[in-house]
């Protein structure tokens, strides 16, 4: 059987969920995925723009860094996520000879390695 309004062709399997909208706006989110995380300030304007997700790196001007770099900085960026109600990825400093030190970013949290 199919309820009103559904297609008789969308696929519906053991993952679907189906969610009770009435009275709310569902929105598509967007997703960055070149993000310079400079500022909170930036969290603010992504979610404003109907962002959802962010995926980058940095700790500063692209003269200072172009990933979140080091297993403790990735912790104190995940940390300072927290609070915001958006999906981030954190990408780590993919620039070193020592593997050691791409997989201790890896194990930190980074979702992926920037080179």
């Amino acid at each position: 059987e199919i309820m009103d309004g559904v297609h008789p062709k969308l696929i519906c399997g053991v993952a679907t969920t189906v969610r009770d909208a009435e009275g709310l706006i569902a929105t598509p989110g967007g997703i960055d995925v070149h993000v310079h995380f400079d500022s909170a300030q930036l969290a603010e304007h992504a979610i404003a723009s109907g962002l959802t997700t962010m995926i980058g790196g940095s700790l500063g001007p692209i003269t200072v860094g172009i990933d979140c770099g080091g297993e403790w900085n990735v912790g104190k960026m995940l940390q300072a996520s927290e609070a915001w109600p958006i999906n981030f990825g954190f990408l780590g400093r993919g620039n070193t000879s020592k593997p050691e030190s791409l997989e201790e970013q890896m194990h930190g949290g980074c979702l992926g390695l920037k080179i």
